[in-house]
């Protein structure tokens, strides 16, 4: 009995969502980011899952070059496109990241400033509480570790970022890996 609920729940869920997403997040998770963002409709605006404790501003200004990362599918993220935010295939962005793409005007706090949209290029990683800030292009293959503050533009790529303000810690070599879905 407890077979034929289960391929009945697993044919409902992939009858409502496309299998891609279905094997990339599970259905556990896809019922889970269905009932925050369709029912208790927190980040209803959002066409992608985003976890219930992540915050997507002006997702319509985001571009992905992919189908996949998610922006604030992982915990804690914020997101804001006010300027725009392009990404590129196979990034990762871990919890906590923080993508901000305009500031406050510093003589009138309820405007914000016009900046160039950020772009992150392809294979690259978002570390656990990073931040980039508005205007900063990333090129492809940049791993920006843990706690980093992205303050500017990065062009030349295969390099690892770090520290308050971010500069090169390492030179990689070229990303080897390839995009699974």
């Amino acid at each position: 009995m407890k077979q034929i609920l289960n391929r009945i729940y697993h044919k409902l869920v992939s009858l409502l969502f496309k299998k891609q997403l279905v094997d990339y997040i599970g259905v556990k998770n896809i019922i889970t980011y269905f009932f925050f963002q369709r029912i208790l409709r927190l980040n209803s605006h959002v066409k992608w899952p985003v976890h219930w404790s992540s915050i997507v501003s002006c997702p319509e200004r985001i571009t992905l070059k992919y189908w996949r990362p998610f922006p604030g599918f992982m915990p804690g993220n914020y997101i804001q496109a006010k300027n725009g935010i392009e990404i590129g295939k196979n990034v990762r962005i871990g919890p906590g990241v923080k993508i901000i793409s305009s500031s406050h005007d510093i003589y009138d706090y309820d405007l914000h400033t016009v900046e160039n949209p950020i772009v992150i290029g392809d294979n690259c990683w978002l570390a656990a509480n990073s931040v980039i800030l508005p205007g900063v292009e990333l090129a492809d293959h940049i791993i920006v570790a843990s706690g980093a503050v992205v303050t500017k533009s990065f062009l030349e790529g295969n390099c690892i970022l770090g520290g308050v303000p971010a500069k090169v810690v390492k030179k990689i070599n070229n990303y080897k890996g390839d995009i699974k879905w």
